[in-house]
């Protein structure tokens, strides 16, 4: 009897077809937002560029090991890939080890490597959920699970991170069959804490009063959303053009990471822009498509369906400030922000999502 094989289907194709050119736009956009960055700081105007394609040669590695491993496996590991993630989000407060920028401890250092374990965090937590939440599991249970990483991240302090982890707990929990009533508990008990958790900070609540009044402090705490939306408006309709931003250089704080939507946007306007726009909704939709067609189990589909919540989740956050619809969350565009951190571990959560669609 012959050996059934599996092969990627059509949609999966697609979206990895979706996913290698968005990884060749991001590079692309990094090189133009962060050469003076690059020049000032790291005396080599490509340093930037250069870090990111080594991200997107390691992220495609990853790629192909998410596609090649058995998802099963990486369900069967998740209590203690979720344990180990912690742990490696908590060593950001230990000191020679933990990397402090901006106020911010999101970083460690190990073997002179610097990442961020939050995006560790991201991928284990959906593993570890999505193997949960196909059993019966008490509505303290799921909130525990998903309360240790949010308390972490207050501390640090990290809301954009917050808010995305947040939205993939709760939108696992109801795909998984969990009712509106037990989400509104959630909801009612985690945001007077998350509103005492804004009021209590200084610089959240400047955030929040930036947001709410641009004009307030147009040199100060004003001044990154204002540079942001000069840069959105220089852009019009066609845009200045690549090469030809005026805000990458050193207006717009953060050009080549969490801004970076913002220097595409001037560059290549409005046309440019919403077609970037719709890579990211068509790489939603086929994700989704893969895990609706899915023969594989319940908890790989919700693996898979947690990833696709994840990165859509991350683009919307990510825009949704740029555009300053809500307050700067400093969560990265996937795929086209500088951060090899973000890059890598997106990259590896489409493989598993990409072996999700394969058909016998």
């Amino acid at each position: 009897m012959k050996k059934k094989r599996q092969i990627p289907s059509k949609l999966g194709i697609g979206l990895l077809l979706i996913t290698c050119l968005l990884s060749l736009i991001g590079a692309l956009f990094v090189f133009e937002a962060s050469v003076n960055e690059s020049l000032t700081t790291f005396g080599d105007r490509f340093y930037l560029f250069k870090q990111q394609l080594w991200g997107i040669g390691i992220g495609w590695i990853a790629l192909l090991c998410g596609l090649i491993i058995p998802s099963h496996w990486w369900l069967k590991i998740s209590p203690l890939f979720y344990i180990f993630s912690l742990l490696l989000m908590s060593l950001v407060f230990l000191p020679g080890v933990g990397l402090t920028l901006n106020g911010a401890a999101r970083w460690i250092t190990i073997a002179g490597v610097t990442f961020q374990p939050v995006e560790i965090v991201k991928f284990s937590l959906i593993a570890y959920l999505a193997s949960l939440l196909t059993k019966k599991i008490q509505l303290w249970s799921f909130a525990f699970i998903l309360g240790l990483p949010a308390v972490i991240l207050l501390l640090q302090p990290d809301m954009g991170s917050l808010l995305l982890i947040l939205s993939i707990g709760i939108g696992l929990y109801f795909a998984a069959g969990g009712e509106l009533k037990q989400i509104g508990m959630i909801a009612l008990f985690g945001l007077p804490i998350l509103l005492l958790a804004v009021l209590s900070s200084s610089y959240r609540l400047q955030r929040i009063m930036t947001f709410i009044n641009p004009e307030s402090d147009p040199l100060g705490a004003s001044f990154h959303i204002r540079q942001i939306t000069i840069a959105l408006g220089r852009g019009g309709i066609l845009g200045q053009g690549l090469g030809n931003s005026s805000q990458k250089y050193a207006y717009i704080p953060e050009a080549s990471t969490d801004s970076i939507f913002a220097i595409i946007g001037e560059e290549i306007g409005f046309v440019g822009s919403s077609l970037l726009i719709g890579l990211f909704a068509a790489y939603a939709y086929i994700g989704y498509r893969l895990v609706q067609q899915s023969t594989q189990s319940q908890a790989v589909k919700l693996l898979g369906l947690g990833i696709v919540i994840w990165v859509s989740v991350q683009v919307l956050l990510n825009l949704s400030a740029v555009v300053a619809l809500v307050p700067l969350t400093g969560v990265p565009l996937p795929l086209i922000s500088y951060g090899r951190s973000s890059l890598i571990m997106v990259l590896f959560a489409t493989g598993i999502l990409l072996r999700t669609g394969k058909q016998t």
